[in-house]
């Protein structure tokens, strides 16, 4: 072979070569961007996303109402808002419950006689109050004299604009999913619902139904209408924030 065609030879292959490694270059460069691009997207909601701060109302020496058949809400209270809790968690949502067992939250350690339910609030309180970015929900039962009435009910605080839009779309949320006859609408706390009235991020009390009813009461004691009742709320808060972020 004469140098000129050694040469020609050397060069083509070196030119391949080169052409070769640069295409894997641009290649794997053009990877790594993208896995970054799809991180940066998947993490990017739950970090903006409010921590959802879950509270079983009653507890321990406060069982709340009495159903009809003799349930507890302090009962009810817990094993929904444990519902809601892994529900919202499930779909990446950060979450705080202030109690997760049957206790009242008075610190043990000081006087509390004649001022458990004081101290449990104010514990509650503090709580919320430990998160900059949060969403407080409450959930309770309902009871009244006349077994007749019924239906999920939502109260909002007044200490916040965005408590009412809340309230309304997780009322609206529960009666599209569970109740269609439903027309209760959201109301105000209007100095009535201590949490609420001390509040100032977006709060809100959920009054699962009436444990005076003995039907309402009967659901509220099965396993699949109470997660039901959970995910229909969790949906509503997922919706709600989505929708306030667009």
């Amino acid at each position: 072979m004469s140098k000129t065609k050694f040469f020609l030879f050397s060069f083509v292959i070196f030119t391949l070569i080169f052409v070769l490694l640069c295409s894997l270059f641009f290649f794997l460069s053009s990877l790594n961007s993208n896995e970054i691009k799809k991180t940066d997207g998947d993490t990017a909601p739950e970090a903006s996303f409010p921590t959802v701060i879950i509270d079983a109302g009653h507890g321990g020496e406060d069982g709340g109402a009495v159903g009809i058949d003799g349930t507890a809400e302090k009962d009810l209270n817990l094993d929904i808002a444990r519902k809601l809790y892994d529900a919202l968690t499930q779909s990446g949502i950060p979450c705080v419950m202030t109690r997760n067992e049957d206790i009242l939250l008075y610190d043990r350690n000081q006087d509390y006689r004649g001022r458990k339910k004081a101290l449990d609030m104010q514990a509650r309180l503090d709580i919320a109050r430990q998160y900059d970015n949060a969403i407080f929900i409450s959930i309770h039962q309902n009871s009244f004299p006349v077994e007749k009435y019924s239906g999920f009910q939502a109260y909002y605080s007044p200490n916040n604009q965005s408590s009412q839009a809340l309230a309304s779309h997780i009322e609206s949320g529960v009666r599209e999913r569970l109740q269609p006859e439903n027309k209760r609408v959201a109301k105000c706390s209007d100095g009535k619902i201590y949490l609420l009235d001390k509040l100032t991020c977006p709060a809100v009390l959920l009054e699962c139904g009436f444990l005076s009813n003995a039907d309402e009461c009967a659901k509220l004691g099965t396993e699949e209408y109470r997660t039901q009742l959970a995910r229909s709320v969790a949906d509503s808060i997922i919706e709600f924030f989505n929708q306030s972020t667009q």
